[in-house]
């Protein structure tokens, strides 16, 4: 089903055939995100990821969209911590054109000065976009909580501050450090043309200039108390990010963390789903999430709170918390949250692009347990006993950190803090 090819000089290609679908989705991954950067030039992977859409030496922004576009297909890019992506989705007689577009944005850019000068201003205006949303700044908040002065705790579009005082010469040296070959993935799934595609990804790369993989600095912990944000907001509801330090993507308890998500807020079905929304009608938006770093993972709940309502919330919060670590998971609960788990990962490979940034995540990252049908063996492997264990161990008072956003009082703000407690 999958074909991985290594070249000499460093870069992979893995290769999914699809040959029932139409489209094929071509993804380049870099080993550069925001891990990879410091204080001063926070925010440099995501300016650097929108410069290259500004033009390459032998195309303009709008020949690269044109050549995409033009044939009815998607041309995007996106930055995340650990790694930044540029992709492609088009029928599959289009295939070598979207591979021209993607090597040649990402090994060319031209990083022409008025562009970037031009770009500064967009960006700046992103941060002080996502600043007005908070239920975003809420997470960047969570961020530094629970990774305080790290890269992982900065924010991935900078700062007003790092972005202003960012210099073209800076993208252009990161840039020529991180887009080597033996830093790239390209990721491909769906239906491979005939004849020399593959030859064709390897043409375009072959003469790269390899480097060393680049890598970054590994997290600091060492959190021995509850951390609280309380940021004072006039809006119309509350707005929170709870966070508790989780598991790698490469331990072997993370499909312990993935299920009891599910079972916590993973779903409607969910426990605080049900019992903040449904019954209590304190939210209309609540849920929870997994992250998997390399080093280092996450528990995130988040929910948009009426503002006299907020600590109830957090007390009931706590207390769904306070139960899992208990064991009372019911059979019929834990069996549908292990076909939840499995009916996602089956459906995620029905389409070409979802089935592309799975396998493009996977290898950038190093986790090669990829294959559906050996993960969906550790899941079966999990047992019910095992979602108390990693509660005990997750689930702590001294592991849990609260970001709030909302026009809370002092008062409020002291009781909100004192739920952590109860942990």
């Amino acid at each position: 089903m999958y074909k991985k090819i290594v070249l000499d000089n460093g870069l992979t290609i893995i290769l999914a055939d699809m040959p029932t679908m139409e489209s094929i989705s071509i993804g380049v991954w870099i080993a550069a995100g925001g891990r990879y950067e410091n204080k001063k030039l926070s925010g440099i992977s995501h300016f650097l990821e929108h410069m290259v859409f500004k033009g390459t030496k032998k195309r303009s922004t709008r020949e690269l969209k044109e050549s995409i576009e033009g044939r009815g297909g998607l041309l995007n890019g996106f930055t995340g911590e650990e790694f930044t992506c540029y992709l492609a989705k088009v029928l599959s007689k289009d295939a070598a054109i979207a591979m021209d577009i993607l090597s040649d944005m990402t090994l060319n850019p031209s990083l022409e000065p008025k562009e970037f000068l031009k770009e500064r201003y967009v960006i700046l205006e992103e941060v002080k976009m996502y600043m007005d949303m908070p239920n975003h700044h809420v997470h960047e908040l969570l961020a530094e909580l629970l990774w305080p002065h790290q890269p992982l705790g900065m924010p991935l579009t900078g700062t007003v501050d790092t972005i202003a005082s960012m210099k073209r010469e800076d993208l252009a040296a990161y840039q020529k450090e991180f887009y080597g070959p033996a830093n790239i993935v390209v990721a491909v799934a769906g239906k491979l043309p005939p004849g020399e595609f593959i030859r064709d990804i390897e043409k375009k790369f072959k003469g790269a200039e390899s480097r060393q993989r680049q890598v970054f600095e590994p997290v600091t912990l060492g959190q021995t108390r509850p951390r609280t944000n309380i940021f004072h907001k006039k809006t119309e509801q509350t707005h929170l990010a709870m966070g508790l330090h989780g598991y790698s993507r490469f331990s072997r308890d993370k499909y312990k963390v993935d299920l009891m998500n599910i079972i916590l807020g993973g779903n409607m079905s969910s426990r605080l789903f049900d019992e903040v929304r449904e019954k209590l009608g304190l939210a209309y938006e609540i849920s929870s999430s997994v992250k998997h770093y390399h080093d280092t993972g996450a528990l995130v709940i988040s929910a948009g709170i009426d503002n006299k309502k907020i600590d109830k919330a957090v007390k009931i919060i706590v207390r769904e918390l306070k139960k899992m670590k208990t064991g009372d998971v019911k059979k019929e609960e834990f069996r549908r949250a292990k076909e939840f788990y499995k009916g996602q990962l089956s459906m995620l490979f029905e389409d070409t692009m979802n089935h592309m940034l799975w396998l493009g995540e996977k290898f950038i990252s190093g986790d090669y347990e990829f294959r559906p049908k050996d993960i969906l063996k550790e899941i079966e492997k999990v047992a019910r006993e095992d979602i108390s264990e990693v509660a005990k161990d997750i689930l702590t008072r001294e592991n849990i950190n609260l970001a709030v956003i909302g026009p809370t009082t002092k008062a409020a703000a002291a009781d909100i803090c004192g739920r952590l407690n109860d942990l």
